[in-house]
């Protein structure tokens, strides 16, 4: 059972329990999930297997804990205060989608990811319910709102902001998430995330930018 002390998950990660994190994913990516133990982290992290169940309880807290900092590490937007321009959405898409690109693609994210599927497969899906809770959600949630404020300022037509979202995210990743998970490279071309991310946008507000506005 996890200590009374373990930090809630709303407060933020300190820079020691972050750096554990890291060192946990690392582990994750040179070895699998064999890799990922109390003791192995412990051990790289330099810390007591103690101080990792008084911070993130069990196996599934710390696995949750750690998919919430890869996670974080993707800069959604958050809904802009006060007017804005159409110029300022189209950038802060921009820096969103090519943020999104490198963190997705990583060996980390891929390695995750692998893992929830691998634990899905026999018939746990914990993993793939908090990767779609605390990483995508969370990240869909962040830019939703801004497209919704970027609505109602006239800078986009008027529809579903969640709907929008989803548009937005399948022409920023594409398959390249999919094809990277079978073992795929990316081309010379696709790996110029800014390009890709500034024709995304350029695609996205091809179809949602406002034709007219106030």
């Amino acid at each position: 059972m996890a200590s009374q002390e373990t930090i809630k998950r709303d407060e933020p990660f300190t820079q020691r329990q972050q750096a554990v994190l890291d060192c946990a994913l690392n582990l994750l990516v040179a070895g699998g999930e064999k890799a990922l133990t109390t003791a192995a982290i412990a051990r790289e992290a330099g810390c007591s297997k103690e101080s990792l169940y008084k911070w993130f309880g069990d196996r599934d807290g710390l696995l949750a804990a750690i998919v919430e900092h890869q996670a974080s590490k993707v800069r959604a937007p958050d809904a802009l205060d006060g007017p804005f321009s159409k110029q300022t959405l189209i950038q802060e898409l921009q820096h969103f989608a090519e943020n999104l690109i490198e963190v997705i693609s990583s060996d980390i994210s891929l390695a995750l990811n692998r893992l929830a599927i691998g634990q899905a497969s026999r018939g746990d899906v914990a993993l793939g319910r908090t990767l779609l809770h605390k990483g995508r959600g969370r990240i869909g949630a962040q830019t939703t709102r801004l497209l919704s404020a970027a609505m109602q300022q006239g800078h986009l037509e008027t529809v579903p902001a969640k709907e929008a979202y989803h548009v937005l995210y399948g022409l920023v990743l594409k398959d390249t998430h999919v094809r990277l998970l079978l073992g795929d490279e990316l081309t010379a071309a696709e790996q110029d995330t800014a390009t890709v991310a500034r024709k995304a946008v350029s695609d996205f507000m091809k179809l949602y930018g406002a034709t007219t506005e106030d």
